[in-house]
């Protein structure tokens, strides 16, 4: 009786998460700042405060809250993500402004090599985790690990074909991931499938 009792007051407590999807936020704030910083290796434009503006605050801040959002939801994946690419924007934005602030010396060709390298190493795990995830998400983190890769071989060469291809690709990691939060809102709202992500 006292066991039935117990598991009743437990029913009575049980709280249902009806917080919204942060993932789609992640995905956008990865998706549009990594097309802004693309668009600069790709040639479009110069560094300048629109990078270092994305960067801080929709891929660094927006994907940070996002991803403690995820915390609640249970997903250690969309937590570990985009907590860590978020601080990824931020500590690349810092990279480039310290110096220009008299806080350090720029960084050199081989400490960025090394900085592109850590976090190749760790898009190339997330890629492995994903062949258990949707195909959309295998394919945006494979572009990923291509964008690594081409940074890491444009920056070490200081080749800029290589640097503009890496754009390119980085473009299109960043519409993939625009692709895949859009569709996860219209799915939500819509209540069908109409953006397949599988």
């Amino acid at each position: 009786m006292e066991a039935q009792i117990d598991q009743v007051f437990k029913n009575e407590l049980k709280i249902t998460d009806t917080t919204g999807n942060p993932g789609a936020l992640g995905l956008l704030a990865f998706g549009l700042t990594t097309i802004i910083l693309n668009m600069h290796n790709a040639g479009i434009f110069g560094m300048g405060s629109v990078v270092f503006a994305m960067g801080i605050f929709y891929g660094g801040i927006a994907q940070i809250i996002a991803g403690i959002m995820e915390w609640k939801k249970n997903n250690t994946f969309g937590l570990t993500v985009f907590t860590s690419f978020g601080f990824f924007w931020i500590c690349l934005v810092f990279m480039l402004l310290m110096p220009m602030w008299g806080w350090g010396p720029a960084i050199s060709k081989e400490g960025m090599v090394c900085f592109l390298g850590i976090w190749g190493l760790f898009a190339f795990a997330l890629f492995l985790i994903t062949f258990r995830m949707a195909k959309s998400m295998q394919v945006l983190f494979a572009l990923l690990v291509i964008l690594f890769f081409l940074l890491i071989v444009g920056n070490a060469l200081g080749n800029s074909t290589i640097l503009m291809v890496a754009g390119i690709d980085g473009i299109l990691c960043g519409l993939c991931s625009m692709y895949i939060g859009l569709g996860q809102i219209m799915n939500e709202v819509w209540k069908e499938t109409v953006v397949r992500l599988g």
